[in-house]
């Protein structure tokens, strides 16, 4: 485990991707007053910028040439200017009877992403990313293993909900024509890492149109491994999405391994930060177990992480189980479902609410920690 711990120990203390150019802006980079703006530029009146802005975000259309109530003669120009070529399907996978898919996103300078979205008979949930890859090296998860390629725009991470809320509307998942309900930050990448620009999105799902799509900031999750200044920045942002911490174990001796960046911020401090955005939002914050055989599923384990949690969230806290997910190479696997009953069992018992995940998409390689955007994917 030396590698991890040295990973972590080098760590900058501000996170950003490697140096390489970011994508032209497209419309959903922008604010309303920046949408305005750039309207402007084009010689075009004040109003079509709402009008541009509802066909994106009211009827999901990202083809100027299908804004028909844009006249012809300004289409071309509005498409070079604020829709340039942003995310192409390169394929989808589906499996659950074609209510869990998977799609392998390819970026206009061909960076690969992966997006996934889960039907069930109550909801729709996509799981987005915010990042191509990720550079916080779990050394569980695939995408971490791959390590980080760049930042995502914001356009990037927007289009992915755009691309979805369509596809269910227009009945292209199994199941009949359905409407995109929960949005969750748990694809590729550690959000709180491209801090500005999840924000961004996040204010352009959760505002209605023209602004944004318009779904609850209830039902948005936004993940992080534990990027304490981060989640009290987001705590004060006035957003009322709910911060799910992946924790993964209770002590720093192990976390240190499993989650490298609890070199810089450990148990202790992310717990703390944690508190903080429950008592500014009143949001019961979402703790991420990955259940590992053999590593972190001991009884013991299961009673410091309920006391500790008791501690510091009280009643504002959920322990998230998640059996482990198997990926390429890995020496790991999920503990037994005694040992797993044994654990839930545990925690609760210490006044903690605990539940174990529904586990999607395993056999497709969609399940958490698994997403590695790979063409040859099957």
């Amino acid at each position: 485990m030396e590698e991890w711990i040295i990973m972590a120990s080098s760590l900058p203390l501000v996170f950003d991707a490697p140096k390489r150019g970011m994508p032209p802006r497209h419309l959903a980079d922008l604010d309303a007053e920046q949408r305005r703006e750039a309207v402007k530029e084009l010689g075009l009146p004040a109003f079509r910028a709402d009008q541009i802005a509802r066909q994106y975000y009211g009827r999901l259309e990202a083809d100027p040439e299908k804004m028909t109530d844009l006249p012809a003669a300004v289409r071309d120009k509005i498409g070079e200017a604020l829709f340039p070529p942003l995310l192409t399907p390169v394929k989808h996978i589906a499996c659950d009877g074609g209510e869990t898919r998977k799609t392998l996103w390819r970026a206009g300078d061909g960076t690969l992403l992966e997006s996934v979205l889960m039907r069930y008979p109550e909801r729709a949930t996509l799981c987005i990313s915010s990042q191509a890859g990720c550079g916080m090296a779990c050394p569980f998860c695939a995408t971490g293993q791959g390590g980080l390629d760049r930042n995502l725009t914001t356009a990037e991470i927007v289009d992915q909900v755009r691309a979805a809320a369509a596809a269910l509307r227009d009945g292209d998942v199994a199941g009949g024509p359905g409407r995109l309900s929960n949005i969750v930050f748990m694809g590729m990448g550690e959000p709180l890492a491209n801090y500005k620009r999840v924000v961004a999105a996040v204010r352009r799902i959760t505002s209605p149109a023209p602004e944004g799509f318009g779904l609850s900031q209830r039902s948005v999750t936004v993940s992080t491994v534990g990027l304490a200044p981060a989640i009290r920045k987001l705590a004060d942002e006035g957003l009322h999405v709910t911060l799910a911490v992946s924790l993964h174990t209770p002590d720093d001796k192990l976390r240190d391994t499993l989650v490298p960046v609890n070199n810089r911020w450990p148990i202790a401090e992310v717990l703390d930060a944690a508190r903080y955005y429950a008592d500014k939002t009143g949001r019961r914050v979402s703790i991420e177990y990955a259940l590992i055989r053999d590593v972190n599923d001991q009884p013991w384990r299961a009673d410091l992480l309920g006391k500790k949690l008791r501690k510091a969230l009280g009643a504002l806290v959920h322990v998230n189980l998640i059996p482990l997910n198997p990926t390429s190479g890995s020496e790991w696997d999920a503990s037994p479902k005694p040992v797993e009953r044994e654990f839930v069992r545990r925690v609760i018992a210490q006044g903690v609410s605990c539940t174990v995940r529904d586990t999607r998409g395993q056999e497709i390689a969609a399940a958490c920690g698994q997403l590695a955007a790979e063409a040859d994917h099957r």
